[in-house]
């Protein structure tokens, strides 16, 4: 057995409390699913800044009344310190997942990115130190990475950070090794790259490229490329993320715990590439991008040229074994992406 099989087995063998906060989100909404279909019991904490309940009604449907009855939904924002000590009580671990994320939105409001992002994530470290909880698992970010120009990236060495977000990033790397040293916490961080997958929301100013390229394309809108569409991302499907948050809360591997992950698949896809890879797989159903075109923008600011992860340590101290290649999590991704943008027109039309 795989160490994330022996975790799946454990769970179905034993259940806990956990929290996740940003559960409506689209990395929080799918822990959720997945906790739920193994019988856990969950907290969720979520202001709905970004997050949809439309998400959460989605699960439900998906799980069965049974499993909902596991959920527990705390309707607050991770800046006020009484609603993370509420969401705390009883919980053995956490899974954060809410923050403000987005390099362009930092860059046009940092002050907010840095309450949500720093404040709120000091805010859910001190209610779990004092709840207290076994392991604080975190979304931490490849953008940490900065300028430093290696690939693939190694999680010892990182550069200056690009963007008002990357400080941020970094800051709660800072914030979680230090409360392991003074209070004993153990935390780890897990640095995602570019994560995908049903439910990643495909509207709005500050949309992953990829939800927001199936629904141009779809739509026969202007899909826009920044830069030569060489720029290049390490697309991790959000089934990988599942597995190593689960194995990062787990794991009996005392030297793992305090530690930060990469997450990915150790894999560089150009921005071109990936605009083939979508249009072909969308083509049979869609056949007016037989002789689609996108058109070219200038780069984004705050954006790295190129991004790929190294994964040994992950793999070597975890046990994370990606089970999804981008194409792969594409054809899954996809079958969601076009049921939802026909659900959406349902919902507008209410």
């Amino acid at each position: 057995m795989t160490s994330y099989q022996d975790v799946l087995q454990h769970l179905k063998n034993h259940q806990y409390r956990w929290l996740v906060t940003g559960v409506a989100g689209f990395i929080g909404s799918n822990l959720l699913e997945a906790l739920l279909k193994l019988n856990q019991k969950v907290v969720g904490l979520d202001n709905f800044s970004t997050g949809h309940p439309h998400n959460l009604e989605q699960i439900k449907e998906l799980v069965g009344e049974e499993a909902w009855r596991n959920f527990s939904l705390i309707e607050g924002d991770i800046c006020q310190l009484e609603a993370c000590r509420d969401a705390c009580k009883g919980v053995d671990y956490v899974l954060h997942e809410a923050a403000l994320g987005s390099v362009p939105r930092s860059i046009q409001d940092p002050i907010r990115t840095n309450e949500s992002n720093i404040s709120g994530f000091l805010n859910l470290l001190v209610a779990s130190r004092d709840a207290p909880v076994k392991r604080f698992i975190y979304a931490a970010s490849s953008s940490t990475y900065g300028d430093h120009p290696d690939l693939p990236k190694i999680e010892s060495v990182i550069g200056r950070p690009l963007s008002p977000y990357a400080v941020t990033k970094y800051v709660n790397e800072l914030y979680a090794e230090v409360f392991a040293r003074c209070y004993g916490m153990g935390t780890i961080g897990l640095r995602y790259f570019n994560v995908f997958g049903p439910r990643q929301d495909p509207n709005g100013a500050y949309a992953a490229v990829i939800p927001q390229w199936v629904a141009a394309l779809i739509k026969n809108k202007t899909l826009y490329i920044n830069g030569d569409g060489e720029t290049s991302r390490d697309f991790c499907f959000i089934e990988n993320v599942i597995q190593v948050n689960l194995l990062a809360a787990l794991t009996e591997n005392s030297d793992a715990v305090n530690q930060i992950y990469n997450v990915a698949i150790n894999e560089r896809t150009s921005l071109n590439q990936l605009y083939e890879m979508i249009r072909v797989l969308l083509l049979e159903k869609f056949p007016h991008l037989q002789h689609y075109k996108p058109e070219y923008v200038d780069f984004r600011k705050g954006d790295v040229r190129h991004s790929q992860a190294d994964i040994s340590k992950a793999v070597r101290m975890l046990g994370f074994a990606p089970t999804h290649r981008i194409n792969e999590g594409l054809k899954q991704a996809l079958d969601w992406y076009i049921a939802d943008l026909a659900s959406e027109k349902g919902r507008d039309a209410k």
